[in-house]
């Protein structure tokens, strides 16, 4: 009996724990939903913002870049999505581990 007691003690601390996490982690989708980074490409000539979700919020293109081939701006736009791509990927990684408490869950991976 007093096993069983043992047993049930430490389900109600998982669930306990689950719940903690739950909690932490709708936190943690929340502020990712704010999280705003900005990509940057050709010397700032190409400037793209995405929000938390992959979005693109806003493309800027200088007036100077806007006198290039068509072809070269459309990579320079590209390369810009890409390092904001990259810079909202760590972001959000930083922001799952601060849920987490720096542990990942097995076999999951996280979105971007």
């Amino acid at each position: 009996m007093l096993k069983l007691k043992k047993k049930m003690t430490d389900f109600t601390k998982i669930l306990d724990k689950a719940k903690e996490l739950e909690a932490k982690m709708k936190e943690s989708q929340q502020k990712i939903k704010e999280i705003r980074v900005e990509g940057v490409s050709g010397s700032n000539s190409v400037k793209i913002i995405l929000d938390g979700e992959g979005e693109i919020q806003t493309i800027k293109l200088s007036d100077e870049i806007m006198k290039e081939d068509k072809a070269i701006i459309e990579d320079l736009i590209v390369a810009a999505h890409n390092n904001a791509k990259s810079q909202l990927k760590s972001k959000t990684n930083e922001e799952i581990s601060k849920a987490t408490g720096g542990f990942g869950i097995p076999g999951f991976k996280w979105p971007l």
